[in-house]
């Protein structure tokens, strides 16, 4: 079955549903969704949105906040824009419905809150539920319009190139749509679009312990690799400090506002430890500190360290962060009362598919925004609350773009008239060994965990490699002897984008930001001060 649309957005969080709003303006919109449309990244956000909005504050501050955060890598033009804009697509949100948490002194100003690397109190949020508050919002506002189409429980499998469709090579190339496998019937569907933006989150699910959910399996940083796009900057990846340690807990984030707002750090003995790593102590930014509560735990041998805001009551804690509360005392812990066990958590990809000032990727035709999308913001590490303010400001860039391009190119006309062949199975049969995939997917991410953890080292990055390409090379075989299945392309993806952060992370011969390399522990400007970039035929080059 083939499904025509003038715009196919992967993803429906924060990106996917922002640009498909104002994409909805110009043509049909197909979106499509592994489970149902409101679980996503953003759901999850605790956080809020960086945006200069007391008069105290300046965009500069934030810049430099970025840029300082960012260890060199950011750019500084992009971090610019994005800090300057903020504040119009905040307006916007507001206009589409999203109820942010209002000023008890001043009912027209935000309550504004403050977490790790800021100078400022910049965080708009929706109490520590910011991102389900915005999801609601916007899936309101998406259902508002006629010419919008959500699929839920579709999984993309691949991007439809123009070279394949013709069957041969050409330059340059460019995205005509997806194939979409239905999970729940088995189906898979051909999705033909003038546009393809990927808005498909992060990789959380390559690591063995992460805050992000389990659709975070890397899917379209995978396909864009699968299809020739340039890939940057994987080594890049957040670990949150602070996720709730508990064994019934399933890496519940403890959000950075509570630092923020006065959450003291300490080992079990009492004692604080973050004034010997950084001057903020323990609002330094995420890399520094979950560095650190790493040192000290393998120093001491202890499970975990303790979050302590016990000088706040509990009247605070129901206002301010009224999940965080509630979820800790589900496990006995009253906030109040009592420091919180927590150990860091992969939480956030800095790196992905490279993207231009209007989130163009290396393929025509394709589109990326969120974190499935390399901007240039982030650089070596992510200042807390930059990345949905990433993702409103680039959706609505990418838009901007797509209407000055409008329906004039000639390749619209051509590329409507190519016949895209249906999805062929080759001769795949149903598995009967489903262990194959749950095996390798706990071994990929034990190893990625491991050897391509907080802390790397050249020998850890190498037997990493060693073994992820042999994953890669079974999983591979996998995939073309049976048919496709939710869980196996899952796996197929993660082990992909192990493949691309353990490259990345092997090529980097330094110490920066969120890669922290023992055998290079120091920064080297002269040589390093540039992302690290990769595609299927450079890695194709070097097997």
């Amino acid at each position: 079955m083939e499904i025509h649309t003038d715009f196919l957005v992967l993803g429906t969080g924060i990106a996917g549903l922002s640009f498909a709003i104002k994409a909805a303006e110009l043509g049909t919109v197909a979106m499509v969704t592994k489970k149902d449309k409101t679980d996503s990244n953003t759901n999850l956000a605790q956080g809020g949105i960086a945006v200069v909005q007391d008069r105290t504050d300046r965009f500069e501050y934030h810049i430099n906040d970025t840029l300082t955060c960012g260890a060199g890598l950011s750019n500084e033009e992009i971090v610019r824009f994005v800090v300057t804009e903020g504040p119009e697509r905040l307006r916007e949100l507001v206009k589409w419905g999203v109820e942010f948490t209002r000023s008890v002194a001043d009912h027209d100003c935000f309550d504004l809150g403050r977490e790790g690397g800021h100078s400022m109190r910049r965080v708009v949020h929706a109490k520590d539920l910011t991102g389900r508050e915005i999801e609601r919002a916007l899936h309101v506002m998406a259902g508002k319009k006629d010419n919008i189409r959500i699929f839920e429980n579709h999984i993309a499998i691949d991007l439809i190139m123009k070279s394949s469709a013709l069957g041969r090579k050409i330059e340059p190339d460019r995205c005509l749509g997806a194939y979409v496998l239905n999970i729940a019937g088995g189906e898979v569907l051909t999705f033909r679009a003038k546009y393809v933006m990927l808005s498909t989150g992060g990789a959380g699910k390559v690591y063995l312990i992460t805050t992000n959910p389990d659709i975070a399996t890397a899917d379209g940083i995978a396909m864009a690799y699968r299809a020739g796009a340039k890939i940057a900057n994987m080594e890049f990846i957040q670990f949150h400090p602070t996720c709730l340690y508990h064994p019934d807990a399933k890496s519940f984030l403890i959000s950075e506002a509570v630092r923020g707002e006065g959450g003291i750090l300490k080992l079990k003995s009492g004692n604080t430890f973050m004034e010997k790593y950084h001057p903020m102590k323990s609002l330094a930014p995420r890399d520094v500190v979950a560095k650190a509560i790493d040192t000290e735990l393998k120093k001491s041998g202890e499970d975990c360290v303790l979050l302590d805001i016990t000088h706040r009551d509990r009247d605070f804690f129901l206002s301010r962060f009224p999940n965080i509360y509630e979820k800790c005392l589900e496990f006995g812990i009253d906030m109040a009362k009592d420091p919180v066990p927590v150990v860091p958590a992969e939480h956030y990809l800095c790196g992905g598919v490279m993207v231009n000032e209007q989130g163009e990727t290396s393929i025509p035709g394709l589109f990326a925004c969120g974190e499935v999308s390399c901007t240039g913001l982030h650089g070596a590490n992510r200042l807390a609350s930059n990345s949905l303010l990433e993702a409103i400001v680039f959706a609505h860039r990418s838009f901007l773009r797509i209407a000055e391009i409008g329906d004039t190119m000639r390749h619209h006309l051509l590329d409507e008239a190519l016949s895209i062949p249906p999805w062929d199975p080759r001769g795949a049969t149903e598995s009967d060994e489903s262990v194959v995939v749950s095996h390798n997917w706990d071994e990929i991410r034990r190893c990625m965990w491991n050897y391509v953890g907080i802390v790397r080292s050249d020998k850890r990055l190498e037997r990493a490699q060693r073994r992820i390409d042999l994953i890669n090379r079974e999983i591979d075989e996998y995939y073309r002897n049976f048919l496709v299945t939710r869980d196996l392309l899952e796996l197929r993806n993660i082990a992909v984008a192990a493949k691309l952060i353990v490259a990345c992370a092997r090529m980097r011969k330094e110490s920066r930001g969120l890669h922290y390399n023992l055998d290079y522990p120091e920064k080297n400007d002269r040589v390093w001060l540039k992302d690290t970039v990769v595609s299927r035929e450079d890695l194709w080059r070097k097997a």
